[in-house]
């Protein structure tokens, strides 16, 4: 169909005028202001991602994008640990971290799922390796690999492969786990520390003992943070967004069985502190002392000002906003 010097149909066709065009036309505009040029370069140095549009409920651009996956998507690269050292894919020793922890994948067995991402070597059903947390020796003897909602047994993996390793609450997000004898700890993944905070307790004093494990649970997948207050012993919960909490909410009461009540606390400046810097003499009613879940030491400042203030009057104590 020949176009007009703008690249346009000529007006004296009957497309140019319908709906449907004009919406392709204008997304077409949309994508050529707003958009960047394909360049491999950049998708393999992971500094650009395509955009894919489709439907898996309709199955609509699933294979396209299933496809193209396989022909772009990057190699595995190199980890760094904490000691800078960078640890190659192709390295014989096994090794991979922690990046997430779901509870309850099957409510009916009330699993535990551990996600690693495996960084360098290949694993072997049944291998020994290291947990670099505790120096512990763990077998890997029970993995398994996801796809939607089926779950299958792995017998190997390689590096950039992801498996789910079932946990009776030995692993937490960020642990390392290698093969051969020197100690190994890849660098700990980013998190946000808190803005919003609520006190929870349980609804129903006689169901504590569920409370307590949902709690325990459902923290250690990482969405919300749990802090105990230091006077009372009161749990408070951190999180970045409300619905974390709403979330929390919702699974804790169809999970655990446990309603919970919330008593927002409003927006705070989570500050932690040297214990060796600590008196409690320093905790008033605009900054509460808590501490997490390592048992570490901090402050919930209620502003900006009440942190000011703390500063001055406290000139040589040390505040952070680390996690």
């Amino acid at each position: 169909m020949p176009l007009d010097d703008n690249g346009d149909i000529p007006a004296d066709n009957p497309l140019h005028d319908d709906s449907w065009y004009e919406d392709a036309r204008d997304n077409m505009e949309l994508i050529e202001d707003a958009g960047n040029s394909f360049d491999m370069d950049k998708i393999a140095k992971g500094d650009q991602t395509p955009v894919f549009f489709g439907s898996a409920l309709a199955n609509f651009g699933v294979k396209t994008f299933l496809e193209t996956y396989l022909q772009f998507a990057p190699q595995p690269e190199e980890h760094k640990t904490t000691d800078g050292e960078e640890i190659d894919p192709t390295d014989d020793n096994f090794s991979g971290f922690v990046f997430k922890i779901q509870a309850n994948m099957d409510p009916k067995h009330r699993d535990r799922i551990a996600f690693v991402r495996i960084c360098s070597g290949r694993f072997n059903h049944g291998m020994d390796v290291t947990l670099g947390r505790t120096g512990k020796t763990m077998r890997l003897s029970n993995v398994t690999q996801f796809m939607a909602d089926t779950r299958e047994n792995v017998d190997t993996a390689v590096a950039g492969d992801i498996i789910g390793l079932y946990d009776t609450g030995n692993y937490q997000i960020g642990d390392t786990i290698y093969t051969g004898k020197k100690k190994l700890q890849f660098e700990k993944l980013p998190q946000f520390t808190p803005e919003l905070f609520v006190r929870v307790t349980a609804k129903n004093v006689m169901k504590q003992k569920s409370f307590h494990k949902g709690i325990n649970q459902l923290v250690q997948e990482g969405a919300i943070q749990l802090y105990t207050s230091y006077t009372t012993g009161d749990y408070i919960l951190g999180a970045v967004g409300q619905l974390q909490f709403e979330v929390f909410q919702f699974r804790m009461k169809n999970e655990y069985n446990s309603d919970v009540i919330m008593e927002p606390m409003g927006h705070k400046t989570a500050r932690w502190i040297d214990p060796e810097q600590l008196d409690e003499r320093m905790s008033s009613s605009r900054n509460l002392l808590v501490k997490d879940l390592a048992g570490e030491p901090l402050f919930l400042f209620e502003n900006d000002f009440a942190e000011r203030w703390f500063k001055d009057k406290y000139p040589d104590v040390t505040l952070t906003a680390k996690l």
